[in-house]
């Protein structure tokens, strides 16, 4: 289930929390957002990776033979009733933090099974399945978390559409480590379809541009400490966008801890603000 990957998810739900502007210290209020963040990472994040495991065990086999099920740790079987448990599970706590939460969720399962199963299997093309992922883990989660606590309003569903836009940049830089496997199995991830210098200049354009739009409309709002926020954090990413650049496939790693990390602090502030 991959601990790591429930950040982005329950980061976002947190944010589309604080958007809200209802969020207090109430005892009901944490718990609501306690159960959010469990959702939204470890339930939801959690099934939606087993699924695409489940359907990449023939990738993985090439790229990655370490993994549980290529390697035989676990068998289909156990793969199968987990899925069946966590769906159980999230669409349960979905229902219990609201109707619109269980909306966007339903969404989001379309989304996982259309991006790994067979015959939609969207994640052949980098830019409808890298669109599912983006969509599901920042919009779709930031919209959850907004509802969870107020009705959504239209500059929240802004920020949580141009956040997903960036993140669909993001994505790409998950598809450096496995290009061999991908052009195997013919899988036409952006770094496949593009090579790996233009793959790496679109992830930089794409997140550039949807922190641009982020803060016009802070701008636009009369939110203007929290859109210098941003803009500083998008001029402290010039140097990892360089860095990248230069070395896409080896310098990934390098470039979520630095650009990466300053783009997922950028919509907390732009939440911040939108609040308040």
């Amino acid at each position: 289930m991959k601990p790591i990957t429930w950040f982005a998810p329950g980061w976002a739900f947190l944010c589309g929390a604080v958007a809200s502007g209802a969020l207090s210290w109430s005892l009901e209020t944490m718990g609501r957002l306690f159960l959010g963040l469990l959702m939204a990472g470890p339930i939801l994040c959690g099934l939606s990776q087993i699924i695409n495991d489940y359907c990449d065990r023939e990738v993985d086999a090439i790229n990655e033979p370490q993994r549980l099920i290529p390697a035989g740790v676990v068998s289909l079987q156990h793969v199968q009733i987990t899925a069946v448990f966590l769906t159980l599970l999230g669409c349960g706590l979905s229902l219990l933090l609201g109707t619109e939460v269980a909306f966007y969720v339903g969404i989001g399962l379309l989304f996982a099974v259309a991006y790994s199963m067979k015959p939609i299997r969207a994640k052949r093309n980098g830019w409808i399945g890298n669109a599912l992922v983006s969509f599901s883990y920042e919009g779709l989660a930031w919209l959850a978390g907004h509802v969870t606590f107020a009705v959504l309003s239209w500059p929240s569903a802004l920020l949580a559409l141009f956040y997903s836009l960036g993140a669909h940049g993001i994505m790409t830089v998950n598809d450096f480590k496995s290009i061999d496997g991908d052009r195997h199995m013919g899988i036409r991830s952006i770094p496949v379809i593009y090579g790996k210098q233009r793959a790496a200049i679109l992830v930089v354009i794409k997140m550039t541009l949807a922190q641009l739009m982020v803060i016009g409309l802070l701008f636009f709002l009369g939110k203007t400490i929290a859109a210098g926020v941003v803009l500083l954090l998008l001029l402290c990413q010039i140097w990892p966008y360089n860095q990248f650049l230069r070395d896409p496939e080896h310098n990934a790693v390098f470039f979520n801890g630095t650009a990466i990390a300053l783009f997922v602090w950028g919509m907390l502030a732009s939440a911040i603000g939108l609040a308040w």
